[in-house]
């Protein structure tokens, strides 16, 4: 995997960490998969086999889920990279640029959206 990708010109380091090892738990005390310094240009994606809970998934199970927890974190990055994440209207936990759902819902759909740009002839 690749430890850096960029960002719309900015480069963002990625890094891979088992659970304990990082800050995957944030200041509501919620277990985090990965996170998205913007301040750092910093990906961080906790090794799912280490993830309290996932000790005994199976690799491949932990891998796809690497894989989604950071298509999560690029998202987070681009918005923010592109301006929307601090212009979007605020409401407590942020805008819909900062909506963990929108922002799910982007990374989930992403390789979809991008297979059918391609088969379109869109890319």
């Amino acid at each position: 995997m690749n430890d850096k990708v960029t960002i719309l010109g900015t480069e963002y380091a990625i890094s891979y960490s088992k659970y304990n090892e990082d800050m995957f738990t944030n200041s509501n005390g919620e277990r985090l998969c990965g996170y998205c310094s913007s301040s750092a240009k910093h990906i961080a994606i906790c090794d799912m086999g280490s993830f309290p809970g996932w000790e005994k998934e199976d690799i491949k199970t932990c891998r796809e889920s690497e894989k989604e927890t950071l298509r999560h974190e690029i998202v987070h990055a681009f918005l923010h990279e592109c301006g929307l994440a601090d212009n979007t209207f605020n409401i407590e936990r942020g805008g819909w640029a900062n909506n963990e759902e929108m922002v799910d819902w982007i990374a989930q759909i992403g390789p979809r959206l991008y297979k059918a740009w391609e088969e379109a002839g869109a890319i």
